[in-house]
């Protein structure tokens, strides 16, 4: 693969479009091959790189299955079990805690 054009920040030629653009429209890449990239610059480090696809080429979202979207019912449900107490926290637990607000913070718990 050759060298691939690079163009600076909003100013990429129409018809191509990063990956987050593309679904947005109901596209994925299809397999094509990265068509150019952009490039932002940062006030620290390297400039923040996104990748280009042509959308010409880009083929339609693949439809969700039932099994993929008893698959996505199943993970959700897995996301508010608590660890601690193995309850339904009726809420996606969050990561930071690793545990429903009741077993995080017991003493705040009995004091409301």
């Amino acid at each position: 693969m050759g060298a691939i054009p690079v163009y600076r920040w909003r100013l990429a030629p129409d018809g191509l479009a990063t990956r987050r653009q593309l679904r947005a429209c109901g596209l994925r890449p299809g397999g094509q091959d990265v068509a150019a990239q952009v490039e932002r610059p940062r006030r620290r480090g390297g400039p923040l790189v996104a990748y280009l696809y042509s959308i010409e080429q880009a083929k339609p979202v693949r439809p969700m299955t039932p099994a993929k979207w008893a698959a996505l019912v199943k993970a959700n449900a897995a996301r508010r079990i608590c660890p601690e107490c193995r309850r339904d926290a009726g809420y996606v637990i969050p990561s930071s805690l690793g545990m429903c607000v009741s077993c995080a913070c017991p003493e705040e718990q009995r004091a409301a």
